[in-house]
């Protein structure tokens, strides 16, 4: 099996700067979905289930992105086709879904249109995230693919940081950020116009500066045969799949219970920070027992979730800058989840919008470890010709936790809340920080130095 050669930083960072783009987008559903179905009327108890729709695209369209992508070669690549139709598809749902409340339909029709239009983004953001993933474990070597990671997590981290604060710097200059009820401010019908543009400038770029290797270049450096090429082209997907699965190296499955806490933090974080800063920083005003989504205090809560989740984005992004600098990466990952974790936990006691700064930037250094060092890791215990495949199987890793915190996040909401009062979504955070103390000490069983597994069947 031929080694690939050291790439230069630019062609590195060309081969994932789309990634800035996409998550632009992502960026934008995470920090302001919550938002638009609760000002569409959705009750706080019940947030946490229109959340089920995103992880749950991302584990049926990711495998079968990573099996299609693996199988694929035409004139543009093998992965490239993938993100530039997935990105095609989240720029159109962009310009949809945040106009829910615009169209003048019923509270219950409207919640169901942007149910699907969510559904739609997700899986169009999927289809276009994993390619950029794949990108790497195709052509980096093993040497530069920390360093390839890191910078596809500063990239991510940076597009977050612009996604996350375009409803308040629009409402700094002036454009509306309150709606009659039931309607979606123009802060953020606007970012999301805004979004849509750059994600698909940045795919475009992408796609136009990286050569994918043509099947027999790609072969040679990944040790695929002739045989396993015919093995390949006769084997049933979903058998190959569970195959797959069974071969898979310790890594796939240690780091994976690692990631179940992580993820299933930040599907709480993301679900119920709006509500928790509303009430317990700005003292939204309520209608009964609910938060008035048609208050100034809500709608300035929710500009502010995007200055966190900056924050958040900046500690993220300064973090990643130091992880490459341990050689012990169980130790890194280790202590990045602990203080994450003491970051979630903070936010119960502090009630200042500024000193949330620092609990925001904690959090940013668990996400940062998150971004970079599974992939690291799984992509390090793997060679052969289903790297793709493996990669979006591994994001079952992400999407599970992520189902089963939005299934039972409402439900866990209504035992922490007292009858006939506002439900603290702020304990929920705090429930976060528990569970990446939880994922922190899961890192002892991660098992690194597993001999390489060959990703074909």
């Amino acid at each position: 099996m031929k080694s690939k050669q050291d790439l230069s930083f630019w062609k590195l960072w060309n081969l994932s700067f789309g990634f800035f783009g996409v998550q632009i987008a992502y960026a934008l559903q995470s920090a302001n979905i919550s938002r638009i179905f609760s000002t569409l009327g959705a009750d706080p108890h019940d947030l946490s289930y229109f959340w089920i729709l995103p992880p749950l695209m991302g584990i049926i369209v990711q495998p079968i992105i990573g099996a299609a992508s693996d199988k694929t070669w035409c004139r543009f690549g093998r992965r490239i086709p993938y993100l530039f139709i997935g990105a095609l598809i989240a720029v159109i749902v962009m310009c949809l879904l945040p106009n829910s409340g615009s169209f003048g339909m019923s509270v219950s029709t409207a919640m169901i249109f942007g149910l699907m239009a969510l559904m739609f983004l997700d899986t169009s953001i999927n289809m276009a995230m994993q390619p950029f993933k794949m990108l790497v474990g195709d052509m980096v070597n093993e040497k530069q693919k920390g360093l390839a990671y890191s910078i596809q997590s500063f990239l991510c981290n940076a597009g977050s940081l612009v996604g996350y604060v375009f409803p308040f710097f629009l409402a700094w200059i002036g454009i509306k950020n309150i709606a009659p009820d039931g309607v979606i401010p123009d802060t953020v019908i606007y970012s999301f116009y805004i979004g849509a543009a750059i994600l698909i400038a940045c795919v475009i770029y992408t796609s136009a500066k990286v050569k994918e290797m043509p099947p027999k270049e790609y072969a040679e450096y990944h040790g695929i045969t002739e045989e396993e090429k015919d093995d390949d082209k006769k084997s049933n997907p979903v058998t190959m799949m569970f195959h797959l699965l069974v071969k898979a190296p310790s890594a796939f499955w240690t780091v994976g219970l690692v990631q179940f806490f992580c993820w299933a933090a930040f599907m709480f974080m993301w679900t119920y920070t709006n509500g928790s800063i509303a009430l317990n920083v700005f003292d939204a005003p309520l209608k009964g027992s609910v938060i008035d989504t048609t208050s100034t205090a809500f709608q300035e809560a929710g500009n502010w979730v995007g200055i966190y989740f900056a924050v958040q984005a900046i500690g993220s992004v300064l973090w990643a800058m130091v992880i490459p600098l341990f050689k012990n990466r169980k130790f890194i990952y280790m202590l990045s989840l602990i203080l994450g974790g003491i970051g979630f936990m903070s936010i119960f006691f502090i009630h200042d919008q500024y000193l949330l700064f620092i609990s925001f930037l904690l959090i940013g250094c668990a996400w940062a470890a998150m971004l970079a060092l599974p992939f690291t890791i799984l992509t390090n215990a793997l060679t052969g010709g289903h790297m793709g495949t493996y990669l979006g199987l591994f994001n079952g890793t992400i999407c599970v936790p992520q189902i089963c915190a939005a299934a039972l996040g409402g439900s866990i909401l209504k035992l922490m809340t007292p009858e006939g009062q506002v439900a603290p979504e702020v304990n929920m955070l705090f429930l976060a920080g528990v569970f990446l103390v939880i994922g922190a000490f899961c890192v002892f069983i991660i098992k690194e130095k597993d001999q390489k597994v060959t990703a074909s069947k």
